[in-house]
């Protein structure tokens, strides 16, 4: 097949999330499974390995034409091309301390005309993309290309018979603006109710009505969204049930114990005592005086959504249960101050580090014995299938992502990952707490068997290449 992959960040050229992470990563898991796959995101700052290409293509936005260049790394078997224009070199990838851009519609209209200008124009291995091609985009940002592919090139005769797929990532983002925006997207007025949600101009929903196939980031999340979880948008994705699927995000191989880079020792689930010493490693490395008792860790951005105030609640409780925790992460200032007062407060058995780093967090989801994940809402989420493959068990809220990707232990059953509790309480968290202290304290085979469960699970990209690929076939056959 011929894959056109459309993001506005995509990992190693930008990133500020998992979009990014998922944009660098499905590419090259598809190009690895014998299909040519174009990604295509903004150039919003020079890439060395990236070249010019001779295409440059002007389009009419907001009054005015703009043009845009092209610059491309073939890299893994995939066509990495850089959409460049003035309007992407900025400090920010969608804003500043300031906010949000005030132009982020035009921004990303920009991008989505120029992504099937690239598909029509630039050759790739040799050989123009067919008229079959599967234009994946992704979130609002890339929203309106289905609808510029009817508009501008279905209507002039091209792509007829390629199809497109919506990716959704994190419906609490719509780029949502005034209708008054609609007559500068350079589009007939009939295609106004496209765009229309209760009055304003909503490229998500242009992208949810028009696209042949949507994606959530999980199967969970697929349902949430339909229900309680779709920011305003549940009527419309209900209507469109019968082309959402949810499909679960893999996670990258730079997470794998085996190999890891940042660690003291590596290990893999048929030998675990690499793992003991990383945790002995990073119990010196954060000064924590006992090795004989259970670490939790937990590595998260610091905000409403992860449930850092459920944490805040439980751990006065953790600590008289005598275990150690530390937290990495960084968000808003109320949880930032509870991050750094964990030392002073409990200097023999908690740790906080304020900001990111990399090889911390590679570090606290090999040492840890237990990863904590009470996230209100979390439409895939990546730690918890990390702390999977390190031997690390999650206990998580379960919902989205999380319920999907944890299996609760159950007595009565052998194929257990870890707790995932569905009262989103703090009594509901501290059950599942003592339940796993339980377990590790009391029975060790079983928590090996737990260790071993998740270490083994598939949470690679290959078999999520595997899925999108049954759904870019069939979008393609509702074409035919």
């Amino acid at each position: 097949m011929d894959i056109v992959w459309v993001a506005s960040e995509m990992a190693p050229f930008s990133k500020t999330g998992g979009l990014g992470d998922v944009a660098g990563a499905l590419p090259k898991a598809l190009a690895a499974r014998g299909h040519r796959v174009m990604a295509i995101s903004p150039r919003y700052k020079p890439v060395p390995d990236a070249r010019p290409l001779p295409l440059r293509a002007r389009f009419h936005l907001f009054g005015q034409d703009h043009e845009v260049g092209y610059h491309a790394v073939d890299r893994d078997g995939v066509r990495w091309v850089l959409v460049d224009n003035p309007c992407f070199h900025r400090r920010g990838i969608y804003g500043d301390d300031r906010g949000a851009y005030g132009d982020n519609l035009f921004r990303y209209a920009l991008l989505s005309k120029a992504a099937i200008e690239a598909a029509a124009s630039l050759p790739f291995q040799n050989a123009p993309l067919g008229e079959r091609v599967v234009f994946h985009a992704n979130d609002w940002h890339t929203g309106l290309l289905p609808v510029y592919l009817d508009a501008h090139y279905r209507a002039a005769g091209r792509f007829r018979r390629s199809a497109t797929v919506l990716g959704l990532h994190n419906l609490g983002h719509q780029g949502s603006t005034s209708s008054d925006a609609f007559g500068a997207l350079d589009l007939a007025p009939r295609w106004w109710p496209t765009l229309d949600m209760s009055g304003r101009l909503n490229p998500l929903k242009a992208g949810i009505v028009s696209a042949d196939a949507l994606v959530a980031v999980s199967p969970t999340y697929a349902r949430q969204i339909q229900n309680d979880h779709g920011f305003g948008l549940e009527s419309v994705l209900r209507m469109r049930h019968d082309r959402l699927i949810g499909i679960l995000n893999g996670i990258d191989e730079a997470w794998d114990p085996k190999t890891d880079r940042h660690l003291a020792a590596r290990f893999d689930a048929d030998d675990l005592s690499g793992k003991a010493i990383c945790k002995q490693a990073l119990q010196k490395e954060l000064g924590l005086p006992r090795h004989d008792v259970p670490l939790f860790g937990l590595v998260s951005r610091l905000d409403h959504q992860k449930g850092i105030d459920l944490v805040e609640q439980v751990t006065p409780w953790l600590m008289m249960r005598g275990v150690q925790l530390v937290i990495l992460g960084s968000g808003s200032p109320k949880h930032e101050d509870f991050v750094r007062s964990l030392q002073h407060r409990w200097p023999h058995q908690a740790r906080g580090r304020v900001g990111f780093d990399e090889g911390m967090a590679h570090r606290i989801e090999a040492g840890a014995d237990v990863f904590l994940m009470p996230s209100r809402f979390e439409p895939c989420g990546l730690n918890q299938m990390y702390s999977q493959r390190y031997g690390t068990v999650p206990i998580v809220h379960a919902t989205g992502g999380l319920a999907d990707t944890v299996t609760t232990v159950d007595p009565n059953r052998t194929d257990g990952t870890g707790w995932a509790f569905r009262e989103f309480t703090a009594e509901a968290f501290g059950r599942s707490i003592d339940h796993a202290l339980l377990t590790y304290g009391k029975f060790p085979a079983a928590w090996r068997k737990i260790q071993h469960n998740g270490m083994t699970t598939d949470f690679s990209w290959d078999r999520s290449a595997s899925l999108y690929e049954k759904v870019y076939e069939r979008v393609l056959s509702l074409r035919a």
